[in-house]
């Protein structure tokens, strides 16, 4: 314990070490009191008198005292937050008493430094961040992004998402939190897609025609993901923008279908046919081929289309798409054998784009379907010869690749 005499003879001194050592002390009385009214008043008295210290040692070891107790008076931390950089950062990073309001005034101010620290406080408000957001500066929106507390409004986010999104650091940022709006996410995805076909490596590693056809299917997978994560949660935002937008097409509600997202695919057909979601559901569950049709036709589907897709509902009907890849595989298998059969192997120019969907999604599905196959046959036969005997061993080469 330390008397008050000594404390007075230490706050006196000309010597900054000695009067940094009474304002630390003078910080950490006042926080710890539970004394007489009186004595709390002299203490608060104390701290204030320090701020007029002519030395920075002084005003940072009150501050290093009071940094981070909330009950820590909000005249003295105010100050404290406009004095030296040195002081004025930790205050502003570390102080709890500090309130929105306070921020945002600083915020105002504009000092970079300033503006960093405020981005690693404990805690962040959603009206903090979104002050530091609108200033448009891109290692401020880097690091409020990347921190989970602040709760975003969708609106904002959607436009940091069309302004940043050619920014691969803030593009990840924003893919990572979990409250990006769908449609944010979406513009997201389609910026990735032209970032890595614009990339050499990635060109330069993938036949031009077979990485367009990748990225498509990826861009077509993310479509319907996050269609269907948000038809679960009753959101129809997300359909109404691609609607606007001229998105929802019968490429896209085949690849639905196919991945077993049907709930995406459903609210796809409520919004285009102007009929509740439920009794859309309750047709595409139980609904005859004539039914399915004419669903279909109010949505706008050329006949052709919507025949070839009544077909593939009735087949996917009887399987797990959503889980299954055999079944999707053997779905699109189907599909495939019973067109080049009705059509006799003139497929229309009305389908041909579905037929060359379909046609894609067979050899990807077949791929990934086949690949656990031989693993498993050689895990459960060890010991069977895959070829009886050796042959003798010669070069092979394609015909054309000889010299």
């Amino acid at each position: 314990m330390v008397a008050y005499h000594r404390y007075i003879a230490l706050a006196q001194s000309s010597d900054s070490e000695e009067r940094g050592q009474a304002a630390h002390m003078a910080a950490l009385a006042y926080l710890s009191h539970s004394g007489p009214v009186d004595e709390e008043a002299a203490l608060y008295a104390a701290l204030i008198g320090f701020l007029d210290d002519p030395s920075v040692k002084v005003r940072a070891a009150l501050a290093y005292g009071l940094l981070h107790s909330e009950r820590a008076p909000r005249p003295v931390m105010l100050s404290l937050a406009q004095d030296a950089p040195v002081i004025s950062r930790a205050v502003v990073q570390f102080s709890p008493v500090l309130l929105d309001a306070d921020l945002v005034g600083i915020i105002r101010a504009g000092d970079p430094d300033m503006l960093t620290a405020m981005t690693a406080r404990t805690a962040l408000s959603a009206r903090v961040a979104l002050a530091l957001l609108r200033l448009g500066q891109e290692d401020l929106c880097l690091r409020v992004l990347e921190r989970t507390d602040p709760a975003l409004p969708e609106d904002d986010l959607i436009e940091l998402a069309e302004r940043w999104g050619e920014d691969a650091e803030l593009r990840g940022a924003m893919l990572a939190r979990a409250d990006l709006p769908a449609l944010a996410r979406l513009h997201l995805v389609g910026q990735v897609r032209e970032a890595l076909m614009g990339a050499r490596m990635v060109a330069g590693a993938i036949q031009p025609r077979r990485l367009g056809r990748v990225m498509r299917d990826a861009c077509d997978t993310a479509a319907t993901t996050i269609g269907e994560r948000e038809a679960g949660h009753g959101r129809k935002r997300y359909v109404a923008a691609l609607e606007e937008n001229g998105q929802i097409n019968a490429r896209l509600m085949l690849h639905a279908v196919v991945s077993g997202q049907v709930l995406f695919f459903a609210d796809c057909l409520a919004q285009l046919a102007q009929t509740p979601h439920g009794k859309v559901c309750a047709l595409l569950d139980t609904g005859s081929r004539g039914a399915l049709n004419a669903l279909f036709a109010r949505c706008g589907i050329s006949p052709a289309l919507r025949n070839l897709m009544a077909r593939l509902v009735v087949h996917a009907r009887r399987m797990d798409m959503a889980e299954d890849i055999s079944a999707r595989h053997f779905v699109v298998t189907v599909l495939l054998g019973e067109m080049i059969a009705e059509h006799e192997g003139e497929i229309p120019a009305a389908l041909e784009e579905a037929f060359a969907y379909l046609n894609d999604q067979n050899v990807l599905l077949a791929r990934a379907a086949a690949r656990q196959v031989m693993p498993a046959f050689a895990a459960s036969s060890p010991d069977l010869e895959m070829i009886e005997g050796r042959r003798s061993a010669g070069l092979l080469a394609l015909p054309a690749a000889v010299a």
